[in-house]
């Protein structure tokens, strides 16, 4: 109504709207509920967590930080704030080592010297357990 105001006379837009003059006025002049109030400041509240968390926060722990601040609002608002919000979390990906770098047992002696001529079956065997990654890998050497 605030736009249109400008181009329809108001008693107009009150009855096409189905809207009482007064009940207008009284919207337009009225100020935000005590909700709507805390509501905003929570968001505000919200919104700086997130960023202190580096948006790894869910709803639960972000609830336990904001009590710690002092806004004590549930799980169920805080999810409802942030989903109007647009914020989500976003979960670290860890970095998991898979191989031992400095292994405690001594290395075995090379038995074979890489010389892999026999003179009958089942005389030598060879395999390869390298555990690095396919780019530090050599291609093994069978003469």
């Amino acid at each position: 109504m605030r736009t249109l105001r400008l181009q329809y006379p108001l008693r107009l837009l009150c009855r096409v709207l189905d809207v009482s003059r007064s009940g207008y006025d009284a919207w337009r002049t009225s100020r935000p509920s005590k909700r709507a109030q805390e509501n905003a400041r929570l968001e505000v509240a919200i919104q700086a967590a997130q960023i202190r968390t580096r948006q790894t926060y869910g709803p639960e722990r972000l609830h336990a930080e904001l009590r710690a601040d002092g806004f004590p609002a549930g799980v169920g608002r805080i999810n409802r704030l942030r989903k109007k919000l647009g914020l989500r979390c976003q979960p670290v990906r860890r970095f998991t080592t898979t191989t031992d770098s400095t292994p405690a047992l001594p290395v075995v002696e090379n038995v074979l010297a890489q010389t892999l001529a026999t003179r009958r079956p089942n005389e030598a065997w060879g395999t390869d357990i390298t555990y690095s990654t396919p780019s530090q890998r050599s291609p093994p050497v069978w003469g």
